[in-house]
């Protein structure tokens, strides 16, 4: 088995944290990279991510999620924001991006930026959001597996109110919906039920179809 194949065997969404052991700064790094370098539709990057280690800001957030202790428990809280909608202005910024850092623009790539600029700011802007937030979920699965990789434990959390999250963090004013929320640490000694519980998953035979 692969090394990659034993750390995601490894991971598990922990259900208790160490209040005592901080995610060093090099290994959050490599967890905030895996997720920048992630692929997005049209490679548009429609969201963004919020690290947050306010033990204040955290609490704030913990009665809004189910008093999940893993927010305060861990020593880093990441919230994926998605963008509230698509405008001419962000597809714009990203096209733009990506001319001044290839240095040069091509036709097939221009005639597409206007596809785009023809299609998603006149689309409703709920669709659009939908969108962007399964781009936030691609990037999440980057940051399972690099925080896997450098074991880090990590637990994605879907069971929060995003309009609580979104005003105890500002992002309405920045055009943002929260998505996600990924407490980072390291699970605790004791007191985590899941923690020695085997793995299960579907056999590959019931999981996978191939079509020949």
């Amino acid at each position: 088995m692969s090394e990659l194949l034993q750390n995601l065997q490894w991971r598990y969404a922990a259900k208790k944290m160490n209040p005592t052991k901080s995610v060093s700064e090099e290994d959050l790094n490599f967890i905030l990279e895996a997720i920048r370098l992630t692929a997005s539709s049209s490679g548009l990057q429609p969201y963004e991510v919020f690290v947050v280690t306010n033990p204040e800001i955290r609490a704030k957030i913990v009665p809004h999620a189910w008093d999940q202790k893993q927010i305060t428990d861990g020593s880093h809280l990441l919230v994926f924001a998605a963008w509230d909608n698509y405008t001419a202005e962000r597809i714009n910024m990203m096209f733009d991006l990506v001319n001044e850092e290839r240095g040069f623009k091509n036709e097939g790539w221009e005639n597409y930026r206007q596809m785009l600029l023809n299609t998603y700011p006149a689309r409703d802007a709920e669709l659009n959001y939908e969108h962007a937030a399964r781009q936030a979920y691609i990037g999440l699965g980057s940051a399972l597996i690099a925080a896997a990789e450098v074991k880090v434990d990590s637990t994605p959390m879907e069971g929060f109110t995003p309009e609580k999250v979104d005003e105890i963090l500002g992002l309405k004013e920045r055009g943002l919906r929260s998505v996600i929320l990924l407490p980072l640490g390291y699970r605790a000694d004791e007191g985590d039920w899941l923690v020695d519980l085997k793995k299960v998953r579907r056999s590959k035979e019931s999981f996978v179809t191939e079509v020949k």
